[in-house]
């Protein structure tokens, strides 16, 4: 007789074995535990019928790390899923699934999503992310949950992520009356004086109690700004609130006092502490480092280790001297020794800061290697590297590096184009500078403030000031690094009138200029002989802003007043300007005057504190050798000479740098070197008598004094400038432009004969040379002879 057919479950049975089922659930501890219930589960027939266990499961299984592909089977092993199992799934995943989201989402189910696109987001999305978030914000508001605050956090902190500030602030001002969860998701994704405003408005507004974590989120903020009497009122409204003495609020208020530089009142709460944590030693000995207190922020960690708490990452990252560096050699090698050891290698925050610390030492093998040696690399990490590359004038290498990366499919953020950026700009490449532009659209980063001022300082610097004000006008939220980036953009042209009406805008705009800012108008003025308008400037400085000059408005103002030849003014000057602000640049500006208008009295002066300042610097000897030869002073020219060589100076070689097709052609004096290297000697020399012919004589002063006139003229012919024009003019179609860039100051005679060439050739020539951008057309240059 056969066995009677078991009865299928009905939902009164599931209903029945919910508690036990959900039981089970909360008390496994691995994935295997999990496998066991759900095959009891299927075998049982339980379940398909109840979605209270199924959800319980997917949430269990998701926080164990189960793969992708198995919440997916699980979700779709059951016929009629209802709301909260939809929203688990969306929760769990590591990337949005739009479909989940219908056929009827509710709040959870967009914050869910917002969230979860959120996680893909931070892990490389480029622009397909910053769509689908626009679209994921569209649909919430037409389901109606464009008010709702759960849904508004969610969306604000997505927005943040993809670094757009712009859209996170709408969707916080679509909320009528926004909760503090949402205040302080507003507060945590602003940066500086932006989070501080929101900070006060949230205060004065009234409507919601801001808790300990709105005050844990704003103190970094003011720490950024680097404000210390906003962080005393912030201090202040913590007391009057009651929750000064939370943990993250004191911890907070530690970092924040060393930030600014009050270092002993950070050690005063950090001591009235019962029983610090380890977050709370973390924030001192960070302090200790910013402040450049490697000695004290050691002693910490040594206390730290005494006690018999294990440092973390952070720790480690807090005592790595990134920010005082040099003279630390030795520490850099045992911190290293140390995360070896330890095992922190695989942290990529501790691995990052070790790459940063030794490219901050120069040391860039070590960085390297340091980098290579991460088993897996964050945006942090590439940021790190291709920065080092860059600040290191290693340009190529950054910008090779920056390629690798979009290789490898790591979708770049706006620090790591505005790092290649500035590359491109070191290294005057417009081709390669447009190419990153390019990426940058792509990658929908252009609404940056930072990435549009990068792009601002990219094409100035590459020679293309027009392109660099386009950009400008284009931007709606200019701060004032990009009206400086502009000024200084304009003076590094020769536009002093224009860089002096943009100064104007700005403060018409109603933005208080920074010490950057009349660093760069300074600058302005003395590359357009604006003698007057610098005086009234730098005044204004102290006067009207209370600035105080530092080595490089002092430096400007010595230049500005030598170049227009009033010696005598600005050696006056410097016995004016305090001793701090008295170095090698303000003796240099000095001396270089004093070659263009043959004062050699006041030159000695001057190289005699040169050479007392800055021995090793080569390039002091040669100005004065040079001056004293044009002035056909043989014999002291000799000794300057003799002196360099004694002390075993090598003068930096000259070289010219052009772009034909987007590749790079590199010129020294004399230079055979290039495949092209006779046919350029030979167009030169019939280029050199239309010259002549329109009435070009070779400047000969600073050659050497011991050879002949005419070999003098020919060593000038040479020089790397007029070799990379005239390959530029052989490479181009007629009336194509030609940009040029040497690492030196141009001199005299390539100056000169740049214009001729212009004249005869009609053709627009853009030199950058080492203090500015000549403009050469129809043999007049755009700096008035006055560089």
């Amino acid at each position: 007789m056969p066995p009677p057919r078991r009865r299928p479950p009905s939902a009164a049975d599931a209903a029945a074995l919910r508690r036990p089922y959900l039981r089970l659930v909360a008390l496994s501890s691995t994935l295997r535990h999990l496998d066991q219930i759900l095959a009891v589960s299927l075998a049982s027939g339980h379940y398909p019928l109840d979605p209270a266990p199924a959800t319980s499961l997917l949430l269990r299984y998701a926080s164990l790390r189960a793969p992708t592909g198995h919440l997916l089977r699980l979700f779709r092993g059951f016929p009629r899923p209802d709301r909260f199992l939809r929203n688990a799934l969306l929760r769990s995943l590591p990337s949005l699934r739009p479909r989940l989201l219908f056929p009827c989402p509710d709040s959870f189910s967009f914050a869910f999503a917002a969230t979860s696109l959120a996680g893909s987001c931070s892990r490389g999305g480029g622009a397909a992310s910053s769509s689908a978030a626009r679209a994921l914000h569209a649909l919430a508001v037409a389901a109606g949950y464009a008010a709702d605050t759960f849904v508004a956090s969610a969306l604000a902190k997505l927005y943040f992520v993809l670094s757009r500030v712009d859209h996170a602030r709408k969707v916080f001002d679509m909320v009528p009356s926004p909760d503090t969860v949402l205040w302080n998701t507003l507060l945590a994704g602003l940066s500086g004086s932006e989070a501080v405003e929101s900070f006060a408005r949230m205060v004065s507004d009234g409507s919601v109690r801001p808790d300990a974590t709105t005050l844990a989120s704003v103190l970094p903020a003011v720490a950024e700004v680097a404000d210390v009497t906003m962080g005393r009122c912030v201090h202040a409204f913590a007391e009057k609130c009651g929750l000064a003495e939370h943990e993250h609020v004191l911890t907070g208020l530690i970092s924040l006092y060393s930030k600014c530089g009050d270092v002993e009142s950070a050690r005063c709460l950090f001591d009235m502490m019962e029983k610090p944590d380890l977050v709370a030693y973390n924030a001192l000995i960070s302090g200790y480092s910013v402040n450049g207190m490697v000695g004290s922020s050691v002693d910490l960690f040594t206390e730290l280790m005494t006690l018999g708490l294990w440092p973390n990452s952070s720790t480690l990252v807090a005592l790595i001297p990134v920010h005082s560096p040099f003279g630390h050699d030795l520490l850099a090698q045992c911190l290293h020794g140390f995360v070896l050891k330890s095992g922190f290698t695989a942290n990529s925050p501790v691995s990052t800061a070790i790459t940063t610390l030794y490219c901050r030492l120069n040391d860039m093998e070590s960085a390297r290697k340091a980098f290579d040696a991460m088993p897996e690399k964050t945006m942090e990490s590439w940021n790190a590297m291709i920065s080092g590359y860059a600040q290191n004038g290693l340009t190529e290498m950054a910008v090779a590096l920056f390629e690798q990366m979009l290789v490898l499919n790591v979708r770049p953020n706006p620090i790591t184009v505005s790092s290649t950026l500035s590359a491109c700009a070191q290294l005057g490449a417009l081709s390669m500078g447009k190419w990153v532009h390019r990426v940058i659209a792509e990658e929908d980063l252009e609404p940056n403030v930072y990435v549009m001022t990068a792009l601002i300082d990219m094409y100035a610097k590459c020679g293309s000031i027009s392109e660099a004000r386009r950009i400008f006008n284009t931007m709606d939220n200019k701060n004032v690094v990009s009206w400086n980036a502009m000024i200084a953009g304009y003076g590094l042209h020769g536009q002093g009138a224009e860089a002096l009406k943009l100064y104007k805008d700005m403060l018409d705009a109603h933005l208080l200029p920074t010490s950057a800012t009349f660093l760069s108008v300074l600058y302005a003025c003395s590359h357009g002989g604006l003698v007057e308008e610098g005086r009234k400037v730098f005044r204004s400085m102290t006067d009207d802003y209370a600035i105080n000059p530092g080595i490089e408005h002092c430096t400007c103002m010595v230049d500005l007043l030598g170049r227009a030849g009033q010696l005598k003014e600005a050696f006056e000057l410097i016995s004016e300007f305090p001793k701090s602000a008295v170095g090698p640049g303000v003796w240099g500006a000095l001396l270089g005057a004093c070659m263009v208008h043959k004062d050699s009295d006041l030159a000695k002066l001057a190289s005699q504190k040169l050479f007392e300042l800055d021995p090793e610097n080569s390039g002091y000897y040669v100005l004065l050798s040079n001056l004293h030869t044009s002035k056909k002073q043989y014999s002291e020219a000799a000794v300057v000479r003799q002196e360099a060589k004694s002390r075993k100076l090598v003068k930096t070689p000259g070289y010219t740098l052009i772009e034909i097709g987007n590749k790079p052609h590199v010129f020294m004096a004399g230079d055979r070197a290039h495949p092209h290297s006779e046919a350029i000697y030979s167009y030169l020399e019939k280029l050199t008598a239309k010259m002549i012919e329109a009435g070009y004589r070779p400047e000969t002063e600073a050659a050497l004094y011991d050879v002949e006139e005419e070999e003098k003229e020919h060593m000038v012919k040479v020089h790397s400038e007029k070799l990379a024009i005239a390959f530029g003019l052989l490479s181009t179609e007629p009336g194509t432009e030609i940009r040029i860039i040497k690492n030196l100051r141009v001199c005299l005679d390539c100056h000169n004969a740049t214009k001729f060439i212009s004249k005869v050739t009609q053709r627009l020539i853009v030199v950058r040379d080492a203090s500015r951008f000549h403009h050469f057309r129809d043999g007049v240059c755009s700096c008035g002879d006055y560089w």
